[in-house]
């Protein structure tokens, strides 16, 4: 009898983002299950809210990061 690995082990759902600022264009790294208020770190405005789940981006999402 063959194990089914991918039911027995799952995948996460989260996961991490590229995301471009929309006023700056900084490049940053960020989790896309933002407990937090994430800034940029160049400029300050906001990137990312915490909406009980996933999280709203406000910026560019240039790439997803496994």
């Amino acid at each position: 009898m063959e194990i089914d690995w991918e039911k027995l082990i799952p995948k996460p759902r989260s996961a991490f983002l590229l995301v471009e600022c929309a006023e700056c264009g900084h490049r940053q790294v960020v989790f896309d299950n933002v407990k937090i208020e994430v800034k940029c770190q160049v400029c300050g405005s906001t990137i990312a809210l915490p909406r009980g789940g996933k999280a709203k981006i406000l910026g560019r999402v240039l790439e997803k990061l496994s």
